[in-house]
């Protein structure tokens, strides 16, 4: 292990389906502790980035790198282990559990130096429940939660693996102002434990609510790279994924929109 290594490093990671590269060499480093934001159209390649992080998918090319070590090829529970965890955009939680026990299932197969019993694990998911708000519904059934809440219990269910490192996937897609407000609240509140946060989000003020950095990808690479507010007045950005009206809102307000 190299020390001195990003805690996350993608080298020129290259992902085909059939002839079509939805990843197509892109590389960047995530470090230790901050919250990068990944924005771009849809069908940019984002979530199919996250899969070949997690190991969903296999590379075809490039590689990746986790405190200094390749993790290309691993299988999920073994990166998983390592401490990434992550959150998908189809929230799928356990329909026959309880909130606490969903939360209890990341506890019992995340990080290697984390993997507890079940009394241990269910005394995590009331750690984690807690974090993100649902404490007070931890006894509820799954079919009694909003939406918002679901996506709570998304990330509750990823923490609760004890994570280094959280990649959230559009956990905010669908929510209103207010569940917007309360969901960044969550997401710093987690950061502030010691979680480095990957997220990828179409609400651009969250972007800039949260992020020092984002990465804009287009057709499977990396269109753009810096500071928000600098990335989302990049007239390449704003061409290719925020559109000229977004561009005039953002002139007009000289502040960040949505870009939904």
């Amino acid at each position: 292990m190299n020390a001195a290594a990003p805690q996350l490093e993608l080298r020129r990671v290259v992902k085909r389906f059939g002839g079509v590269a939805a990843v197509d060499g892109v590389t960047f480093q995530v470090e230790k502790g901050e919250i990068l934001g990944v924005i771009g159209p849809n069908g940019a390649g984002k979530t199919t980035l996250l899969n070949c992080i997690n190991g969903v998918h296999r590379l075809d090319g490039g590689d990746i790198r986790w405190e200094g070590a390749s993790i290309a090829g691993m299988a999920p529970h073994r990166i998983a282990k390592l401490g990434i965890g992550r959150t998908f955009q189809i929230v799928r939680p356990f329909g026959s559990m309880t909130v606490r026990e969903n939360a209890a299932v990341g506890a019992l197969f995340g990080s290697a130096a984390a993997r507890r019993g079940p009394r241990e694990a269910f005394e995590i998911a009331e750690q984690v429940l807690e974090l993100v708000g649902l404490k007070d519904k931890a006894a509820y059934p799954v079919s009694a939660l909003t939406i918002p809440d679901r996506k709570r219990l998304e990330v509750a269910r990823a923490v609760a693996t004890r994570p280094q490192l959280l990649l959230l996937d559009e956990v905010m897609a669908g929510l209103n102002n207010v569940e917007i407000d309360e969901a960044l609240e969550m997401v710093r509140a987690v950061h502030a434990t010691g979680v480095t946060v990957l997220v990828i989000e179409h609400v651009m003020r969250v972007i800039i609510g949260i992020c020092r950095r984002a990465i804009v990808l287009h057709f499977g690479q990396v269109l753009a790279e810096g500071e928000p507010e600098v990335v989302l007045r990049d007239e390449r950005v704003i061409q290719a994924y925020l559109g000229e009206r977004y561009a005039k809102r953002l002139r007009a307000s000289d502040g960040p929109q949505d870009a939904r």
